[in-house]
């Protein structure tokens, strides 16, 4: 699965205003899953995230060799703040190509595409569809399927997801990380961001994601929103029932309350997301099974850390982990003796 465009390393990471983590995921994620690709981070004078980068203007970061400006933040709803147009437009003259995950294309910069012409440099959209995907179909694909969910967003779908795929490879399983959003795309290269696919073909563009393959072979597709969330729960259902996973890895935020920039929706319980989960996920699998908890611990210390692990494994009855912080060896145990 490719998506059609290169992209010119290394890169200069744009966080905006962004507050937290949580804002800037894929500058997050680039930092942590194609680190040696990023070269320096330029922030507005509001932010108050730090990723540990230098510092550069589009200037500075052109001179030290950086080829792409990639837009690090995701506002909600996909747009790109009128604010954002003169780093745009300062990037473009600095002679980098620049770089976008969000809905609205760059395009619709005012004189962004004419300022990219005339100095030689690409705009990339990496989240709009490339081509057009069929409706879901149900049919049963060969090969094995694990794919991440969730109980909120932005908790860790795709660290584990990643993870996951890097702990198969060492143990000599073959396994494809199969991205569907805009972040892994950049991180791996390929992939489908299935929010940006019309609702009616998004269950058949996740068939398409993760096509036949060997009995043997696993792919892992990296979840998207939440069943529970209130705006994005449509494509997750989608990506549920198209994907058909043998296997769901639940991933839960154990100090979060309620769902991200939603204090009227609490985070519901593991055992009613397991439920719902599976569920949604034995339309189109009947066989599909839970493998693990995968919690996003990084605001525990370490022997809180160790309790909450215990605690909650005990209470779902599969194997916990945190993928940056614990082995995986036993959920990888466990659920390929499924």
């Amino acid at each position: 699965m490719t998506t059609g465009f290169k992209l010119r390393k290394p890169y200069l990471l744009f966080l905006g205003d962004a507050p937290d983590e949580a804002e800037a995921k894929t500058a997050c994620g680039l930092r942590d899953w194609a680190r040696d690709a990023c070269k320096a981070q330029l922030r507005l004078p509001e932010a108050k995230l730090d990723l540990g980068l230098p510092d550069m203007t589009p200037d500075e970061a052109a001179q030290a060799g950086v080829g792409s400006f990639v837009i690090g933040v995701a506002p909600v709803g996909g747009q790109i703040p009128r604010e954002w147009a003169p780093v745009l437009h300062s990037a473009v003259a600095a002679g980098l190509d620049v770089v976008s995950g969000m809905h609205r294309p760059l395009e619709g910069v005012p004189g962004l595409e004419e300022a990219a012409r005339k100095r030689g440099v690409a705009l990339v959209n990496v989240r709009l569809p490339r081509q057009n995907f069929p409706a879901g179909s149900g049919r049963r694909r060969s090969g094995k399927r694990l794919l991440t969910v969730g109980t909120d967003c932005a908790l860790g779908k795709k660290y584990t997801a990643l993870a996951l795929t890097e702990a198969m490879r060492a143990r000599g399983i073959s396994a494809d990380f199969r991205a569907t959003g805009q972040t892994g795309i950049l991180i791996s290269g390929g992939g489908i961001a299935l929010d940006a696919v019309t609702a009616d073909f998004a269950a058949g563009a996740a068939e398409v994601l993760s096509p036949d393959a060997a009995s043997d072979h696993w792919d892992v597709i990296e979840g998207q929103g939440s069943l529970f969330h209130p705006a994005y729960a449509g494509v997750t259902l989608a990506l549920v029932h198209g994907s058909q996973p043998d296997v769901l890895i639940l991933c839960h935020d154990p100090t979060r309350r309620h769902l991200h920039g939603f204090p009227d929706f609490p985070t519901p319980d593991l055992r009613t997301a397991t439920t719902r989960y599976l569920e949604a996920a034995r339309l189109t699998n009947p066989n599909a099974v839970l493998g693990g908890i995968s919690l996003n611990t990084s605001m525990l210390a370490a022997t809180e850390r160790a309790r909450v692990l215990a605690e909650t494994a005990d209470y779902a009855g599969v194997p916990c982990f945190d993928p940056l912080q614990t082995p995986l060896k036993a959920t990888l145990d466990f659920f390929l003796r499924q």
